[in-house]
Order: C-alpha cells, then sequence, then structure tokens
C-alpha cells in the first residue's frame, strides 16, 4: 500500500516526486516512456525557465530527472491501462501489475493533436513534424509549412523564416487567432506566404514529405505546393482518456482541478497539461507538482 502514486514524469510528475521524496512519502512514480521529462523532451531550447536562459528540453528533463532521484524517488517504466479511483484505496494497474494507493497524482500530460489526414503517420518524423524549435534546423534553405492559425503556429513560422527559404502558413480561417503583435509579425515577413481558408487533404511522399494537397474551402479547388517539411500546430489534446468517465472535465477533457490539484474525486489530483488551467508552461506544471504534494500531505493527515 503507497502514500501515493504519481502517474506520468513530465514536469509536474517530477516536481511532484522531488516534493513527495521531501515530503517523506511511500509512493512511486509509473512512467510509460524511458525517458522522462514528457513534451519537454522534443524542445530543442528552453529560454523561458528561470535561471537557466537557453537550456536545452532534453538537458533540463535530465536536471529534473537526476535531482529526484538524488533525493531517493523511485521510477518504474510502466505503462498505466487502467484506474479505479472510487473509494479510500485507488488501485492502479500498470503492465499486468496492480498497485494499490491511498492517493494518486494523475501527471499524464497532453499530446499534440493530429490533422489525420493520408501520408501524416507514415511520413512522421520524416518531413511531419509537430515541433519547429525541435526539428527547424533540419529545413536549412528549404520550403516548408506550418498548418493551424494560433499563437504557436505563427510564433513556429516566424521561427522557421529565419531558417527556410520559404513558408507556407495553412489556415482553414480566413484570418488567424494569434495575438495580434504575433500576427504583425509574421505578416512583415517577406518569405512567408499565407493560405488562407485552406486545409491539408493529404501528405504526399515516398520516403520523406515532398507535397502538400490543399483544398480550398470557399470555392473548393484544389493545389499543391511542393514543400520539404510540414509541422502541425493545431492545439494539444489532454491524456484524459484513462480517467474519461471517473473525473469532472470540460468539453474538451481536460481535468476539472483548482491551484490545489483537487479532483471532484477525494485523494486524487490532477497536475501539468492535464489539467483545466490559464497557462500550461514548464514552470505551472513544476508549481502545480508542488501544489499537488501539498494537497496530498493534507489528505493523507485528515484521512
Amino acid at each position: 500500500m503507497y502514500d501515493l502514486i504519481i502517474v506520468g514524469s513530465g514536469p509536474a510528475g517530477l516536481a511532484a516526486a522531488i516534493y513527495a521524496t521531501r515530503a517523506k512519502l511511500n509512493f512511486v512514480v509509473l512512467e510509460q516512456n524511458f525517458m522522462s521529462g514528457g513534451q519537454v523532451v522534443d524542445t530543442y531550447e528552453v529560454d523561458n525557465y528561470p535561471g537557466l536562459p537557453g537550456i536545452s528540453g532534453m538537458d533540463l528533463a535530465m536536471k529534473m530527472r537526476e535531482h529526484a532521484e538524488n533525493l531517493g524517488a523511485e521510477f518504474r517504466i510502466a505503462e498505466v491501462t487502467s484506474l479505479d479511483l472510487a473509494g479510500d484505496v485507488k488501485k492502479v494497474v500498470a503492465e499486468g501489475e496492480t498497485y494499490e494507493t491511498k492517493t494518486v497524482i494523475l501527471a499524464m500530460g497532453a499530446k499534440h493533436s493530429h490533422l489525420g489526414v493520408p501520408g501524416e503517420e507514415h511520413l512522421a518524423g520524416r518531413g511531419v513534424s509537430y515541433c519547429a524549435t525541435c526539428d527547424g534546423a533540419f529545413y536549412k534553405g528549404a520550403e516548408v509549412a506550418v498548418v493551424g492559425g494560433g499563437d504557436v503556429a505563427v510564433e513556429d513560422a516566424i521561427f522557421l523564416s529565419r531558417i527556410a527559404s520559404k513558408v507556407y502558413v495553412i489556415h482553414r480561417r480566413d484570418e488567424l487567432r494569434a495575438a495580434r503583435v504575433l500576427q504583425d509579425q509574421l505578416l512583415s515577413l517577406p518569405n512567408v506566404e499565407m493560405l488562407w481558408s485552406h486545409t491539408v487533404t493529404s501528405i504526399e511522399g515516398e520516403g520523406n514529405v515532398g507535397a502538400l494537397k490543399l483544398e480550398n474551402k470557399k470555392d473548393g479547388s484544389h493545389k499543391t505546393v511542393h514543400v520539404r517539411g510540414v509541422f502541425i500546430a493545431v492545439g494539444i489534446r489532454p491524456t484524459s482518456n484513462l480517467v474519461a468517465g471517473q473525473l469532472a472535465m470540460d468539453e474538451g477533457g481536460y481535468v476539472l482541478a483548482g491551484e490545489d490539484c483537487e479532483t471532484s474525486i477525494p485523494g486524487v489530483f490532477a497536475a501539468g497539461d492535464l489539467r483545466k488551467k490559464q497557462l500550461r508552461q514548464i514552470i505551472t506544471a513544476c508549481g502545480d507538482g508542488a501544489n499537488a504534494v501539498t494537497s496530498v500531505q493534507r489528505y493523507l493527515t485528515e484521512h
């Protein structure tokens, strides 16, 4: 019987592990992947984490993991397949083994949304990317495309304009959703071409991306743009499928929990990108991890 099980080892889970070891809790971190860090691992450079400007996402994740391990945190690579969160004893099933615990911190994070078009999965990592800062350097002097119209898409396009010879921005609407200051910067760039009211119908290529098939949503016409890479920035989706039907969520699948990370079930806490909140960044995920453990301590004391 554990005091706590932390599901996930992104920044929220790693911060929770650090705070849980310092609180002398009997706990384990269950992580799906060999490398801790979640989405941070795929970030080429992190420039807004206080005290560590310009650190790579991989290095930051390793430092967080080492910090937790040096304090004595226990990690197990075991994909969680089901959660039974009702009652005083929570049950977590991973790799066929059932773990029992008094409390659970859910820190499964979120994943990039996909377009769901032909060629996307087949060419993933071979011209299809979801992280411009991770992969942009591979396309120096090439023509690339960015799909999306929010802040991330526009930031990606601005970043890529410094590397690529040309950047197509493909957006299904006739106006961007990004912040006005980002829009102004993007639209002033000479090597950026906006393809308004277009959607991608397929991603073409043999071994690597070679072209995109597009549809004009206003007149139904089709066109092809030849690019070596396509960066998809159409949002993220929370990894909340395991708790669907058990916890209160919003319409997007984000778990409803306040700054104390308490969910609709006593003894269950949500931290990081999984939680409904205003800002999803490394620093806010770490804050969630700390808050969640504080709430766990209070729960254990009261029960």
